[in-house]
């Protein structure tokens, strides 16, 4: 069955203009058709199209249903976004398929990229959850300066990867099974000794992932994948 983007599914029965010219125009839909649709916000919609054009594609409602999530708990990594920003919109492409609640972009000492087209990133998300069929869209902050970050309130579980010698845990250790969690990855040339310390002073604890040097991206999804995997070995 074909999957829609419906952001706004419950204000207009229809699809956005967008949705509407693919589904017209290039998948050749008509009135009668069964489709689904997501808000993005943990729901499907089965639907069937009532009025087939592609500027105004009208639906009809059948059933909603709820979607049952691969995990149980908020998983947000805050990220310093890549020089090549190709590498920053594969890690949100492919975070988004194995399953996170929400990207944030940090401001660093030693960020090479000072800003970044969230609009493009979220384009990119939105493929990623249909082409995955969830029905979770991330939530995306767009550059927020590091010290903000740390300074928030966050009630769950606070990490910091870093490549700094000195005692830290691997990820899969330190993190409890169940619990939100909120993990911060440096840029390309690590956090600096003065924001680490910032961090610790804040309540987030140091970890590792593993005996590699990672690239920002791989470490922003390793520890994604970490989280999870964590969470599915605790259900056994």
């Amino acid at each position: 069955m074909h999957f829609f983007y419906t952001p706004d599914i419950m204000l207009a029965n229809e699809l956005p203009e967008q949705e509407a010219r693919h589904c017209i125009r290039v998948l050749r839909l008509k009135e009668g058709d069964a489709i689904r649709l997501t808000d993005g916000k943990g729901y499907f919609y089965d639907a069937v199209i009532t009025l087939a054009d592609p500027k105004h594609c009208k639906v009809g409602i059948a059933e909603i249903v709820r979607e049952t999530p691969s995990w149980n708990c908020n998983i947000e990594i805050a990220l310093a976004p890549t020089k090549n920003i190709d590498r920053t919109e594969w890690f949100a492409e492919k975070a988004t398929e194995i399953g996170i609640n929400k990207i944030s972009f940090l401001k660093c000492r030693y960020s090479e990229r000072k800003d970044i087209n969230l609009p493009r990133i979220e384009k990119i998300t939105v493929s990623a959850m249909k082409q995955s069929m969830k029905a979770t869209l991330p939530e995306l902050q767009d550059m927020i300066d590091f010290k903000k970050v740390i300074s928030g309130d966050f009630p769950g579980q606070k990490f910091i990867a870093h490549c700094y010698p000195g005692e830290k845990r691997p990820l899969c250790e330190a993190y409890k099974p169940g619990g939100d969690s909120l993990i911060l990855i440096g840029p390309e040339g690590d956090f600096s000794e003065e924001e680490l310390s910032m961090a610790m002073e804040n309540g987030f604890k140091a970890i590792s992932l593993g005996e590699s040097r990672l690239r920002t991206e791989t470490a922003a999804l390793a520890a994604c994948q970490t989280i999870h995997i964590v969470n599915q070995l605790n259900k056994r």
